[in-house]
């Protein structure tokens, strides 16, 4: 569900707040100090562990990737603890290098191209004069689960935790190209940000939406995510919010919009992040000379959070308890199953905080005296797409759909 405020109702950012949030960046150090322990990610045929770090500033303990530019990974247990992700716990991903602090006075928004009217937006009349909107929405790399996918593919080798899920709060996009005035013709819209690639000959990172999907009144450009300013580390001091679409689309310190009245052919549009045309974008490993075509729409997902791989658990009634969601539409139902996707029981839903959210479920099922135990769950979203049984493969190591199981080994120790 999106809400709208009227303006006089809307808690407003400061612009104390906004430069606090700017100098928190400021001397974030090019390689952290050493890891404080270390996580098991699972990873098959890969180094299985990780180190974690508190090194990052604004952030808590993490699962370290990469130190520059930063990927740092969402341990799984933080979603067990509510369906929103903490700001100090919401991972990061930067493709290249950006500043250490924002000038929030300074910070203009930009819009321009295919536009009657080309016009620079500061901070605070993004604030104070449009009408502000919020939504719980899920923001996912596209690459998300890589390092689980079988046979191995190339990339950040992500568990689970690059992902989090956020209220987020700013203006329609759409509000600003009508300030600026779209003129006839147009096609799409692209989104570039403070980050600069680093070296030469890179690509600046860019993306696009079409048109009409730039103006459906829920593409939001955010100035908030969970009640503060946003974490540098997270795009401060403006990012792209596209709800239901892979987080490639989410541009990170937003700080200029183009209208195109062509289709955009920039690297980041045409060459990378592109998957199978197919269904949950598989293909056989090993194929060759397959269509493809940009990633766009998540699909559905949903993962056990209380249990980890290899845990002992006790016979008897036995807790099941996760996160699930649609994609880019709501969860309708979550399955559970324990012979393998033979039968599967309902489990229950909490709270729905609106279609793009995360949403908690939870089962009871009976661990048997002793032995192996293989807990499966299952999402099907509210356009009746469900999880396919099968795990889907590409060699971008994107998109991954398919059931998720758990396996334990019940018995008293």
């Amino acid at each position: 569900m999106i809400h709208r405020d009227t303006p006089e109702s809307t808690p407003r950012l400061s612009r104390r707040a906004l430069l606090r949030s700017a100098a928190a960046g400021a001397g974030m150090v090019a390689f952290p100090g050493w890891a404080q322990a270390v996580a098991d990610l699972g990873l098959p045929g890969k180094l299985p562990t990780r180190p974690m770090t508190t090194a990052f500033p604004g952030k808590g303990p993490m699962i370290l990737q990469r130190v520059r530019p930063p990927l740092l990974e969402t341990p799984l247990e933080v979603f067990d603890k509510g369906v929103i992700t903490p700001n100090d716990r919401f991972y990061v991903r930067w493709h290249w290098g950006f500043p250490e602090s924002v000038d929030a006075d300074a910070f203009r928004l930009t819009v321009g191209g295919h536009v009657e009217r080309p016009i620079a937006f500061t901070l605070d009349q993004l604030i104070r004069e449009f009408e502000p909107i919020d939504y719980v929405a899920v923001n996912q790399c596209s690459g998300n689960s890589r390092g689980l996918f079988q046979p191995n593919v190339s990339g950040a080798e992500w568990a689970h935790g690059a992902m989090g899920n956020a209220r987020w709060r700013g203006v329609r996009l759409r509000d600003l190209l009508d300030r600026a005035g779209v003129k006839v013709g147009a096609i799409d819209v692209r989104f570039g940000g403070l980050d600069e690639a680093m070296t030469p000959e890179a690509p600046k990172f860019l993306k696009s939406l079409a048109l009409d999907h730039a103006r459906d009144g829920e593409v939001m450009v955010a100035y908030q995510m969970n009640g503060e300013p946003l974490p540098l580390l997270n795009g401060f001091p403006l990012r792209l919010v596209v709800p239901g679409w892979y987080s490639t689309y989410w541009v990170k310190m937003l700080s200029q919009i183009e209208v195109l009245d062509r289709k955009d052919d920039n690297f980041w549009m045409a060459k990378a992040y592109r998957v199978p045309s197919t269904p949950f974008g598989h293909i056989a490993p090993g194929t060759k000379d397959y269509p493809s075509e940009p990633i766009s729409r998540m699909v559905p997902r949903s993962l056990v959070t209380n249990l980890r791989e290899g845990q002992r658990v006790k016979p008897g009634m036995l807790t099941v308890a996760g996160i699930a969601m649609g994609g880019d539409c709501g969860v309708a139902k979550v399955e559970v199953s324990t012979d393998g996707g033979a039968s599967w029981q309902a489990a229950m839903l909490g709270k729905d905080e609106g279609p793009y959210s995360f949403r908690r479920f939870e089962a009871r099922i009976t661990a048997p005296t002793s032995g192996a135990l293989a807990v499966s769950t299952r999402c099907t979203n509210t356009k009746g797409l469900a999880q396919p049984l099968e795990m889907n493969w590409n060699p971008g190591g994107y998109m991954r759909a398919g059931v998720e199981t758990v396996h334990l080994i019940a018995g008293d120790a």
